[in-house]
């Protein structure tokens, strides 16, 4: 009895194993055969799977986990000042903002057009775009006169082209600083950030005038932007995402405006000056050191 019981067992076990091998022969028929440590995560019919332009597929900043900042509470702000800042992508530290692959304007465009974030047409965050709003500003149309070559009859043709990202160079960021008295440190925290779109003149090729074409609200993109990395010429393995970039401020810009009673920049300041861009450049280099300067002042070593 106890022969038959072994006998039975080792000849379930036996079977099991040759239909699984059956089953692994099937799924690697006219495949290579010889299993490697890549090919075990490839998916059965997905032709394009373990094709990277990489060593390796990167899945670390899609997975990792987005923390928040912690709140802060009304009582614990007892000094704030509002700052506005120009973003000029032409300057080196910014040339990432100009990849060609990915801008960050493309990035923006891409939360907006995908409804994932909301876009603002004032820095104040009260009039919100709609996606018809959103089509017009990054959109051109024109019109054109063209003759029918079989009736010689004048047709309208609509023509509708794109932004060119080349045209955004520059990007406004408001933000303000402030005081925590719960940890004594000064803070800053981004509010809005709104791409430039340089207004040219057709006929004399110059400059007419500079408005941003919407606004973004970045707290609320904060965790979309944590999933978009920067390209890093300097090490592409980098994992810097534009949150990071934002949140430990690697990037050069300059004031133009800070919180005032008549809302005036520092160019309507100077208009009157000899040189006002030289004027305005120092003004803003001058409140950059006492923004950083007034921690230090408020305690004595």
């Amino acid at each position: 009895m106890r022969i038959s019981l072994l006998s039975f067992i080792f000849l379930f076990l036996g079977s099991s194993l040759y239909i699984s091998a059956q089953e692994d022969d099937f799924f690697l028929q006219g495949e290579d055969k010889d299993a490697t440590e890549s090919s075990i995560f490839e998916k059965p019919g997905d032709d394009l799977q373990g094709y990277y332009d990489d060593v390796v597929q990167r899945t670390m900043m899609d997975e990792s986990a987005f923390l928040a900042k912690e709140p802060v509470s009304e009582s614990d702000v007892v000094w704030q000042k509002r700052i506005w800042r120009i973003v000029d992508t032409r300057e080196k530290m910014n040339l990432h903002w100009r990849n060609l692959d990915v801008p960050f304007f493309g990035v923006l465009k891409e939360f907006a057009e995908n409804g994932d974030i909301k876009i603002f047409r004032d820095e104040f965050f009260k009039e919100p775009l709609s996606a018809d709003d959103l089509s017009s500003l990054i959109n051109k149309i024109d019109t054109a006169v063209v003759y029918d070559p079989e009736t010689y009859e004048e047709q309208i043709k609509i023509t509708k082209s794109e932004i060119d990202v080349e045209d955004i160079k520059r990007y406004r960021i408001k933000e303000v600083w402030y005081f925590d008295k719960e940890s004594s440190r000064v803070r800053s925290q981004i509010l809005g950030i709104a791409p430039i779109k340089d207004e040219i003149d057709a006929t004399t090729g110059e400059l007419k005038y500079s408005l941003p074409l919407f606004w973004v609200y970045y707290p609320k993109a904060t965790e979309l932007l944590s999933r978009k990395r920067v390209v890093n010429e300097y090490n592409e393995v980098g994992p810097m995402s534009w949150y990071h970039l934002f949140e430990s401020r690697f990037f050069s810009s300059y004031i133009y405006k800070q919180s005032n009673s008549l809302g005036l920049r520092l160019e309507d300041v100077y208009k009157d000056s000899a040189d006002t861009q030289y004027d305005v450049l120092l003004e803003s280099q001058k409140i950059e050191n006492e923004l950083f300067n007034f921690e230090h002042d408020l305690w004595t070593y």
